[in-house]
């Protein structure tokens, strides 16, 4: 941690979820670099912690495929998505969440078609942060995974939704590489989606959402130019 910005302490309430949250966002901004060994007791000593709860956050950000965990020499930062690595995923987002707009059209009862158009409308973060406002782009990518769990979940398939929560694509893409010329687009893409959602048309809610990811994969190409 030599010669980075200090961290701030961590609020003991809610121990465990903050360590995780500060540990998270040094991944996703790149202070904690693809490829960088984590010190567990460099962390603990920034955050005024234990190495405990790092730990326990380390194994959290294993499960979402941040870092890496290998034998005798602890965690790494996760190296970024690989071109192939990244046409795969949104290859399964396709199927996968396509899927769960369908479904959600067809089963999802009033008041969740009403909580997905209300989650759609949260449109002043989606309508683009500006570049490196942080709290913007931390705001946005926690909106943007908010209303696609919202979909899944309304699709009423537990297994659905745990393969889509599963590819933590949104972690992946947005510590990639964040579009914010375009960034707009993507409230536009979602309140569509939540409008073919309540008015139960399963077949424009998954072309909306198939729509929104083909979008959101040329927004993301560039990143691999």
């Amino acid at each position: 941690m030599t010669g980075r910005a200090r961290i701030s302490p961590v609020r003991r309430s809610t121990l465990g979820d903050d360590v995780y949250e500060a540990i998270k966002t040094l991944v996703m901004e790149h202070t904690l670099a693809p490829g960088d060994r984590v010190n567990i007791d460099a962390l603990a000593r920034e955050l005024e912690v234990s190495p405990t709860p790092v730990r326990e956050a380390l194994a959290r950000l294993e499960s979402d495929g941040l870092v890496r965990k290998r034998a005798l020499a602890g965690y790494t930062v996760s190296p970024l998505l690989t071109k192939r690595e990244f046409i795969d995923m949104f290859d399964m987002r396709l199927v996968l969440e396509g899927t769960s707009a369908r479904w959600a059209a067809e089963r999802a009862d009033d008041a969740t078609r009403d909580a997905i158009v209300a989650e759609s409308e949260q449109a002043a973060p989606l309508d683009g942060p500006a570049p490196g406002d942080r709290s913007s782009y931390a705001t946005f990518t926690t909106l943007d995974a908010r209303f696609h769990d919202l979909v899944a979940s309304a699709a009423d398939n537990p297994l659905l939704r745990d393969g889509i929560t599963r590819l933590h694509a949104h972690l992946h893409l947005h510590r990639l590489y964040f579009p914010y010329a375009k960034s707009g687009a993507t409230g536009d893409e979602h309140r569509r989606i939540a409008a073919a959602i309540r008015a139960a048309d399963p077949d424009a809610a998954e072309a909306a959402m198939r729509a929104h990811l083909v979008e959101g994969r040329k927004r993301h190409l560039v990143a691999f130019d």
